[in-house]
């Protein structure tokens, strides 16, 4: 039986209602599966890939989000812990490293002092990490230094991926020297639509080893491979290959994260572990921008992989502008009015 959701996640029970006062934020209490051991390869099985019904994950993922209502300091709380989940983004093709210090800032300081201080939290939540480019990885590992954040960096010639390989290698590997300790890499499409498997899985195993001691995301870029069948086969494939976690989208796909793709992917996950024993996160990334987006994929993952997948050792939510929707609707949790959009900035 699937866990309920109409609770507090694992790391908010220490949060009183209704008030939320006298505690320290949950970001700040330790997360035993946060720095899991990376996820061991093995062998290629396309036995394990099978045909997924499109309607029936519609309406199962649609079925998850219209019956659970997260409210009041339930919901408060659900809000606190998509912060700690959160690997808050810059991607532009006109980043700087003043805008990354902006965003590692924000990821230290995701919450304006009144509304900590409202919600009765001891300290400062902080995001799960924060995500950037190759050249941006020493700006944010400095902007960082002494946090406990980790920095995230997209690699492998992101977003296409339509590098060589030696050369997607070596960027994974220059993200690693400059600091990077997640590694969010991009698989090449064509293997998936042409059903080259065995290539995909060589690819994702020498991006692993690239990364050495850095946790990989496997990013399968949804909106490109067409079947929903696809999406699951290329999940096991990542993961059997060594990912440490599954990523919806760059972000820059037409059709991004979708519930009924990340109910996909989260099966997969499930069934690896059946077969396996190993314990894979996932990632949504792209087109998520407000807090019931943010309540809606952790109710997903709390049906579907249980309550150790609310946390950010195994779920991250890839997201910039949520967070501004976030800290809105939590001020309007302290005060009971909402404030204008543009007083909540994102850095």
């Amino acid at each position: 039986m699937f866990p309920k959701v109409n609770c507090l996640p694992p790391r908010q029970k220490a949060i009183a209602r209704p008030g939320l006062r006298g505690h320290s934020s949950a970001m700040t209490q330790p997360d035993p599966i946060l720095n899991h051991p990376t996820n061991p390869a093995t062998a290629l099985d396309t036995g394990a890939f099978h045909a997924v019904n499109r309607p029936a994950a519609e309406r199962r993922a649609a079925s998850l989000v219209a019956r659970r209502s997260i409210k009041g300091a339930h919901q408060a709380a659900w809000l606190l812990n998509a912060i700690a989940c959160m690997d808050l983004t810059t991607l532009a093709g006109d980043d700087t490293e003043d805008r990354v210090r902006r965003l590692c800032a924000k990821a230290r300081r995701p919450l304006a002092d009144h509304i900590v201080a409202g919600l009765g939290l001891v300290d400062m939540p902080t995001t799960g990490a924060v995500c950037v480019y190759p050249t941006m990885v020493g700006a944010a590992v400095r902007a960082l230094d002494g946090t406990g954040i980790p920095v995230a960096s997209v690699a492998t010639g992101f977003p296409a991926g339509l590098m060589p390989l030696d050369l997607r290698l070596a960027e994974i590997r220059y993200a690693v020297d400059q600091g990077a300790q997640e590694i969010d890499i991009v698989i090449t499409r064509a293997h998936v639509l042409g059903g080259d498997w065995a290539a995909l899985y060589d690819e994702i195993a020498a991006m692993r080893a690239a990364c050495g001691t850095a946790h990989m995301k496997a990013i399968l870029a949804t909106g490109d491979l067409v079947t929903l069948s696809n999406v699951y086969a290329a999940s096991m494939v990542a993961m059997q290959a060594g990912a440490d976690f599954i990523k919806t989208s760059t972000g820059k796909e037409g059709v991004n994260a979708t519930l009924p793709v990340g109910l996909t992917m989260c099966r997969a996950i499930r069934d690896h572990r059946a077969a396996t024993g190993n314990i894979v996160g996932f990632k949504p990334a792209g087109g998520m921008k407000t807090a019931k987006d943010a309540l809606n994929w952790q109710v997903l993952m709390a049906e579907e992989l249980g309550r150790d997948w609310l946390r950010p050792g195994l779920f991250r939510l890839g997201a910039s502008s949520m967070l501004a929707d976030i800290e809105r609707q939590l001020e309007h949790h302290v005060t009971g009015r909402y404030a204008a959009s543009h007083r909540h900035a994102l850095a």
